[in-house]
């Protein structure tokens, strides 16, 4: 085994969304499958805040591959029925995607921030 595969077991090993996925943290599930698990932000910063992640550990968008694309286009089908079910597909809503310090990720591992439920204004900080 590399140095790579050996930093990315110990990435999932301490991850919180991973350890969310296993069920060993709780979390308010809205959406689960095979491959999509979607819950409710812990800290959610409008009236619907709503995390979907991928169940495979991707770190962030920039370790997304060909084989991957399936999943992502999955997470967006989720997003859109996410939102039309919480009420607020028609009054509009914001997926943000948070990539690296400097894009504000917080958890390294992938994931999609449904936001809506009030007015967002045109701002995205």
């Amino acid at each position: 085994m590399d140095d790579n595969n050996k930093e990315g077991e110990n990435n999932m090993q301490d991850c919180i969304f991973c350890k969310i996925i296993k069920k060993e943290i709780p979390s308010q599930p809205v959406y689960e499958d095979n491959e999509i698990l979607a819950f409710k932000d812990i800290n959610p910063v409008a009236p619907v805040h709503i995390l979907v992640i991928p169940k495979k550990h991707l770190n962030s968008i920039n370790d997304l591959s060909a084989q991957d694309s399936e999943v992502i286009g999955n997470i967006f089908l989720i997003i859109k029925k996410l939102a039309a079910e919480l009420g607020i597909a028609d009054t509009g809503y914001r997926v943000v995607v948070n990539t690296g310090a400097d894009g504000g990720q917080q958890v390294g591992h992938l994931h999609y921030h449904l936001i809506g439920g009030k007015p967002l204004g045109t701002k995205i900080c």
